[in-house]
C-alpha cells in the first residue's frame, strides 16, 4: 500500500479490493459468465484453504469438509429430487382418474389403488370395482346409457379445463419462468449465462405444483423435461447454502449439471441414462469429477424413488416389459423404417413448432397465454374423451403399447383369434390372427395418432409446465405398435415368403408387435431431440429390454441421420435460438474464412472504441462514460495516443469500486484522477484524493491478432468459455470481439438473421 501522505500530504491512497467489497465478481442479469476468471478464482480459494489447513487443527476440519461439501450437496439433491418426483408421480395419478370418478371407501386413491383395496374385485372385472364410481354413478346412480356417457365426458372436459386454467394463473401469477420444458434455458444457463429466478424457490414451487395439474389435465405434454428444471432449482437451492458454490458461478455450474442427471433418473428410472443425458444434451462443461458427482446424485435419487415406489411395482422403471421372443436380422429393416418415421417425425415436428412460437411471440396471440392454454386444453379434451386410446393417460397408453400379449391380457390390442387345441405353455403363445379387437384397435390408434402429432405442435411452448418426451414417445409407440402387428399378421399369413422361412414357422411365437412400438418411441424421440447415447440408455433402463439394444440403436442412428438431412438443431437447440440466448453450441461447425478483424467492433465507419487510460482519467470521466455506453466492460491503455494495451475493466465492477470509494473514503471527488498503476506518481499539494482500482483490473485479458482466423476464434470462445477477446495489432488495441458479435458472425454466415441473438 502506498502512502500518498508522505508524497503530497493529501491522505491515504486507498486500493478497495484489499478488503473485497459486497457483490465484487457478481454478474449482471442476462449477462454471460467468465469462465476463466471463475476458474482462477477457485483455484486461488482453494490454495489458501491447503495453505491454512496446516496452521491448525480447526482449519485442517474446516478444509476437509470444503472438501466433502460437494457431496453433501449431491446427497441433498438426490433426496429432495427423488421425493418431489414421487409425489408428483402419486399426484398425477389420483388427479387423472378424478377427472373420470371417485373412490368412495377414500377420495384420495388413484382407480387402481382404489381397486387393489377392495376384496369384492375379481379378476376379470378388475377394472371395475364397487369402491370406485363413476361421475355418472355417483351423481345420477346411471353407469350406462346417452345420458351417463354425455355426463361423464362434460366432466371430464370441466375437471381438465378447471386443471389447465388453474396452472396457467400459477404460473403466470407467480412465477412465469416455470413455464416451457425448461431444458433450452438449462442447456444456456450451464454454458454460462445468467438468468436470475429462473432456478428460484418460487419457480421450484410453482414449477412442482402447475407440473401436476397440466399433466393431470390430460394436455399433449409430459412431466419428465420439467423435472430436469425442477431437480436443478432443488440443485440451485442446495448450491446457495455452501459458499463454495454460491460465490463462484463455474462451481454452481458443476452443481447444476449432476442435478440435471438427477431430474432424467427420477424422471424415467433411467440414472446411468441421465448422467449420460447430461453429459450428451446439456452439460457445456463436464470434467471427470462432476461426473463422479452426477453418477451420486442420480444414485440417491433414483434410489430415493424407489423407496416411495410410486408406481406400486417394487420397480424402478415406468414401463417394464418382458417378451419371449428374440429379435431376428429380418425385422432389421422395419426398424430402420420406423428410425425414418422418427426422423421425418421430429423435422416436422420442429419446423411446424417453431413456425407456432414465433407466430406466438410475434404477434397477439402471445398477449392471451390463458386464453390460448383454456383452448388448446377444450380441444384435447373433447376429441380425446371419445378414443380410449387418448382418453387415458400417456404414460399408461405407452405402457399397454409396449406390453406383449400374455393370455391373461385383457386389452382390445390382444383380441386375437385363438386356436381352440393350442396346448403351449402361458408365456410362449404362438403368433395367431388378429381379431375384431385388433382391428378396431388400430383404426383407433391410427386417429389417436394424428391427433397427437398435430396437438402436440400447439401444446408445446405453452405458458405452463411442458415436457416433450412422454408425447414423442406415445406417436412412436403407436406408430410401432401398428407396425409390429403387421409385420406379425404378415409373416401370419405368409410364413412361406423367403423373408419368413427361415426363422419363421406356423406355430412359433415370431414377431413381438411391443417391441416395434418400443423402437418406434425411441426413434420419434431421438428424431426430436437428437439424442442417440443417451437415448438408447435410458430406453433400455427405462423398459428393462436390455437385450433389444440394437434395435434401438439402429432406430436411433437412423432417426438421427434422417432428420439431420433436414437441419442440424434439435428441438431444443431451435428454442434457444428462437428466444435469442448466447449459446455457443460445441456441435456447430464453422468452416467460412473470415478474420477476426472482419468481426471486431469498432467496425468501419462506427466511432472508436470506448477505453480507459491508466492514469489520466477522473473519476467523473468514467462515470460519463458508463453513463453513455451500455458496454460489460472497458479495455485500460497507457494513453490514448499510444493505445498499448494494460488490461480489461469489467463495467460492473467499475461502479461498485467508484460507488464504495465514495463511501468509504473521505476526500474522493468527481475530479479525483484514477490510477491502474502499481505506483501512482507524485500528485501537487492542493489535488483531490486520487483512486488506485489496480485490483479490478484483468492483467490478462485473452487477446488475438488481427488476422486471426475466425474458425479460431470460435474454438477459442467455445473451449475457454470467453465473454470477450481483445483484438491487437503489434501489442496495440484495434478492437473487441465479444460472445454476442461471434453468434451475429456465425448467424449471418448461415443466411440467418444476426439480430436475434439478443443478449450477451
Amino acid at each position: 500500500m502506498v502512502n500518498a501522505g508522505d508524497m503530497n500530504g493529501s491522505g491515504n491512497l486507498m486500493d478497495f479490493l484489499d478488503e473485497p467489497f459486497p457483490d465484487v465478481g457478481t454478474y449482471e442479469d442476462f449477462h454471460t459468465i467468465d469462465w476463466l476468471r471463475e476458474k482462477s478464482r477457485d483455484t486461488d480459494r482453494h490454495r489458501k484453504i491447503t495453505s491454512k489447513s496446516k496452521e491448525s487443527i480447526w482449519e485442517f476440519v474446516k478444509s476437509l469438509l470444503d472438501a466433502w461439501s460437494g457431496w453433501v450437496v449431491m446427497l441433498l439433491i438426490g433426496l429432495l429430487a427423488g421425493t418431489l418426483a414421487g409425489v408428483i408421480d402419486l399426484a398425477v395419478d389420483w388427479m387423472t382418474d378424478l377427472k373420470e370418478g371417485v373412490c368412495l371407501s377414500a377420495f384420495w386413491y388413484s382407480h387402481e389403488q382404489c381397486c387393489w383395496t377392495s376384496n369384492e374385485t375379481t379378476f376379470d372385472d378388475r377394472d371395475k370395482c364397487p369402491k370406485w364410481q363413476k361421475w355418472s354413478e355417483l351423481l345420477v346412480n346411471q353407469s350406462e346409457g346417452a345420458s351417463a356417457y354425455i355426463l361423464n365426458y362434460f366432466l371430464y372436459i370441466m375437471w381438465a379445463l378447471s386443471f389447465a386454467f388453474l396452472a396457467v394463473s400459477l404460473v403466470r401469477v407467480f412465477a412465469p419462468y416455470a413455464c416451457g420444458s425448461g431444458i433450452p434455458e438449462i442447456k444456456t444457463i450451464l454454458s454460462g449465462f445468467i438468468i436470475r429466478g429462473y432456478l428460484g424457490k418460487w419457480t421450484l414451487l410453482i414449477k412442482t405444483v402447475t407440473l401436476v395439474l397440466v399433466v393431470s389435465s390430460g394436455l399433449s405434454l409430459g412431466k419428465e423435461g420439467p423435472l430436469v428444471h425442477v431437480a436443478c432449482c432443488c440443485g440451485n437451492f442446495f448450491s446457495s447454502l455452501f459458499s463454495k458454490y454460491s460465490k463462484n458461478e463455474g462451481k454452481r455450474r458443476e452443481v447444476l449439471s449432476a442435478a440435471a442427471a438427477a431430474g432424467v433418473s427420477v424422471a424415467f428410472g433411467a440414472p446411468i441414462g441421465g448422467v449420460l443425458f447430461s453429459l450428451e444434451e446439456v452439460s457445456y462443461y463436464f470434467p471427470l469429477k462432476t461426473l463422479w458427482r452426477s453418477f451420486f446424485a442420480a444414485l440417491v435419487a433414483a434410489f430415493t424413488l424407489r423407496s416411495i415406489n410410486p408406481f406400486g411395482n417394487s420397480r424402478l422403471v415406468l414401463f417394464y416389459v418382458e417378451y419371449h421372443t428374440p429379435w431376428y436380422m429380418a425385422e432389421l429393416f422395419p426398424f430402420i423404417l420406423l428410425g425414418v418415421f422418427g426422423g421425418l417425425w421430429g423435422t416436422l415436428f420442429i419446423r411446424c413448432n417453431i413456425a407456432w412460437c414465433r407466430r406466438r411471440k410475434t404477434t397477439r396471440l402471445g398477449k392471451y397465454p390463458v386464453l390460448e392454454v383454456i383452448t388448446v386444453t377444450a380441444i384435447t379434451a373433447i376429441i380425446a374423451y371419445p378414443n380410449p386410446y387418448t382418453r387415458r393417460s400417456t404414460s399408461e397408453l405407452i405402457s399397454e403399447l409396449f406390453n406383449d400379449c400374455g393370455a391373461l391380457e385383457s386389452s382390445q390390442l390382444c383380441d386375437y383369434i385363438n386356436d381352440p387345441n393350442m396346448t403351449r405353455p402361458v408365456d410362449d403363445i404362438p403368433d395367431r390372427p388378429a381379431g375384431f379387437g385388433v382391428y378396431t384397435a388400430m383404426w383407433q390408434l391410427a386417429l389417436a395418432l394424428i391427433f397427437k402429432i398435430i396437438i402436440t405442435i400447439f401444446t408445446f411452448g405453452m405458458k405452463i409446465p411442458s415436457g416433450l418426451f412422454i408425447p414423442s414417445m406415445a406417436v412412436g409407440a403407436m406408430a410401432g405398435r401398428m407396425v409390429g402387428i403387421g409385420v406379425e399378421q404378415l409373416a401370419y399369413h405368409h410364413h412361406d415368403w423367403i423373408i419368413f422361412r427361415n426363422w419363421c414357422r406356423p406355430g412359433a411365437d415370431c414377431v413381438t408387435p411391443g417391441l416395434y412400438a418400443m423402437v418406434g418411441a425411441a426413434a420419434c424421440l431421438g428424431g426430436v431431440t437428437r439424442m442417440t447415447v443417451s437415448l438408447v440408455v435410458i430406453m433400455f433402463e427405462l423398459t428393462g429390454g436390455l437385450e433389444y439394444i440394437v434395435p434401438l440403436m439402429a432406430a436411433a442412428v437412423t432417426s438421427k441421420w434422417v432428420a439431420d438431412a433436414f437441419g442440424k438443431e434439435g428441438i431444443y437447440e431451435a428454442h434457444i435460438h428462437l428466444n435469442g440466448y448466447p449459446f455457443l453450441d460445441a456441435k456447430d461447425e464453422f468452416t467460412h474464412r473470415t478474420l477476426a478483424t472482419d468481426v471486431m467492433r469498432p467496425r468501419r465507419g462506427e466511432p472508436p472504441l470506448s477505453v480507459l487510460t491508466q492514469g489520466s482519467m477522473t473519476v467523473e470521466d468514467v462515470e460519463t462514460l458508463i453513463k453513455e455506453t451500455d458496454y460489460n466492460g472497458f479495455p485500460v491503455v497507457v494513453s490514448k495516443d499510444s493505445e498499448r494495451l494494460i488490461g480489461f475493466a469489467q463495467r460492473r465492477e467499475l461502479i461498485l469500486a467508484i460507488k464504495n470509494a465514495r463511501q468509504r473514503q473521505d476526500g474522493v471527488v468527481s475530479n479525483s484522477i484514477m490510477y491502474f498503476t502499481e505506483d501512482p506518481p507524485e500528485l501537487p499539494a492542493n489535488s483531490p484524493h486520487p483512486l488506485k482500482l489496480r485490483r479490478i483490473l484483468n492483467l490478462s485479458p485473452f487477446t488475438v491478432t488481427d488476422h486471426t482466423p475466425m474458425e479460431t476464434v470460435v474454438d477459442i470462445f467455445r473451449k475457454l468459455g470467453l465473454r470477450q477477446c481483445l483484438v491487437t495489432r503489434s501489442g496495440r488495441l484495434l478492437g473487441i470481439i465479444t460472445k454476442k458479435d461471434v453468434l451475429r458472425h456465425m448467424a449471418q454466415m448461415a443466411n440467418q438473421d444476426p439480430e436475434s441473438i439478443m443478449f450477451n
